[in-house]
């Protein structure tokens, strides 16, 4: 057995020993399509050798510094590029080591802000049943990930969440989208008057739901509603686009395509490509100016943030997507993505729902299409897809619990930004195979 604590223990998992494009290759010569970016990070695929310069380059001025004595070039510019880059009112960044360490932060921030200016009686986050924020204590406790937080409910503060925008189980009978959209932002206002508004920092969502559901957008006019309620009762407005944002579904930032902003937008995963651990929350002038006007020091803080090699790699990822103009290939092989996913998976049986935007795309597995009815969760389908990925050299990313948290499949797709027409058919047909396979391995 490895001396190096692996997430399944017993697992006997391959050795990566280089990476090229959208493809990995293990010690014994075999080729892996990385279909999912590992899981929407290497956005940019492997091996690049202009990130590797910067980052050398970095290396060779210094390696390390605390951000309690010194600041670098390299984080004040990736400062600049995210700020200038972000949605209205975004005036100040806060560059951390991943997603995790992000939502800590925001969460913190939110508290210390209302502390700040004279309301410290909001304490209470509200976030969406079946999602997903990160695997710290704090972070679990606001997401809505059932079977991630089970072992450690015990240990997590209280948590308050409402319905997930999640269309294809959520819409009622004759309900239109708008309607459906307004009905879930009520319900948010009616669980900030059930919780005492006064009492409430913060509504924490993913713009595009990533692995607790699969790539869900949000139905059209939503989070302009939800946008308006927080506003309505003072309420902060985090947006967690650790998986959906930097550029995935399209923009730079998810919420662009939703008309809004944010008090605090999470980004994390894209931001450094896996060149790098690397995360950000991209904070408000409104937050920013709260904590600047009140004590002026910002209590929280991690010994590796601002990491000077990280911002360097961050930023020599995000110059290469504005210069290459890689978004504008996220947005035109997301649109072959789809089709040949729909092509492919349209008329498949236990297929339920293809959702998605940009490269940023899942298929939902069901029983029955009829009834939506999942899988039985005995038969554990996403282990079975993901084994029968890498049999056949996909690395797609399944998971469990879509439907309630306990119940329902589905697998992501969301290959690097420099995919190509090609290699997305190699794609779509691999996964045909490794669905086929684990369905019939799962008695279908």
């Amino acid at each position: 057995m490895t001396h190096l604590l692996q997430r399944d223990i017993a697992a006997a998992i391959p050795t990566v020993v280089r990476g090229e494009g959208i493809y990995l290759y293990d010690d014994t010569g075999k080729r892996y399509i990385d279909a999912t970016s590992g899981p929407t990070v290497a956005c940019l695929g492997h091996g690049d050798a202009e990130i590797e310069r910067a980052m050398a380059a970095q290396l060779a001025q210094v390696a390390y510094v605390t951000n309690q004595f010194f600041t670098t070039e390299a984080a004040e510019t990736l400062a600049d590029v995210l700020v200038e880059g972000g949605p209205d009112g975004i005036a100040t960044a806060w560059i951390v080591c991943g997603g995790s360490e992000a939502i800590e932060s925001a969460l913190k921030f939110a508290r210390q802000y209302f502390v700040e200016i004279g309301e410290p009686e909001r304490r209470r986050f509200v976030a969406r049943r079946q999602s997903f924020h990160g695997s710290t204590l704090a972070a679990l406790s606001v997401g809505g990930h059932a079977q991630r937080r089970a072992t450690y409910a015990p240990i997590l503060f209280e948590g308050a969440h409402v319905s997930p925008c999640y269309a294809y189980r959520g819409l009622e009978a004759g309900e239109s989208m708008a309607d459906y959209g307004r009905r879930l932002a009520d319900e948010l206002e009616q669980k900030l008057l059930e919780l005492g508004p006064e009492t409430v920092c913060a509504f924490v969502a993913e713009t595009v739901v990533g692995a607790a559901l699969g790539t869900v957008p949000p139905v059209e006019g939503y989070f302009g509603h939800v946008r308006a309620v927080c506003e309505k009762y003072g309420v902060l407005l985090i947006l967690d686009e650790i998986m959906c944002g930097m550029g995935r579904t399209g923009p730079l930032h998810a919420c662009e395509a939703e008309g809004i902003s944010a008090d605090m937008i999470v980004v994390g995963k894209g931001l450094g490509a896996g060149f790098q651990p690397v995360g950000a929350v991209l904070v408000s002038a409104r937050v920013r100016d709260g904590i600047a006007e009140g004590s002026g020091i910002v209590k929280h803080g991690f010994t590796y943030m601002a990491h000077p090699v990280a911002c360097a790699a961050a930023l020599a990822v995000q110059r290469a997507i504005a210069g290459r103009d890689l978004l504008a290939n996220v947005r035109r092989q997301g649109e072959v993505l789809r089709q040949r996913l729909e092509s492919r998976f349209g008329n498949n049986p236990f297929v339920g729902d293809i959702r998605g935007r940009g490269l940023f795309w899942s298929l939902e597995l069901v029983r029955d299409r009829g009834t939506k009815e999942p899988f039985d969760p005995s038969l554990a389908l996403h282990a079975r897809i993901k084994a029968e990925g890498l049999a056949r050299g996909l690395i797609c990313y399944p998971g469990a619990g879509t439907a309630d948290g306990e119940r329902g499949d589905h697998v992501i797709i969301s290959p690097p930004f420099i995919v190509t027409e090609a290699e997305i058919d190699e794609i779509v047909e691999r996964l045909g195979d490794t669905l086929d396979a684990a369905l019939a391995s799962a008695g279908t």
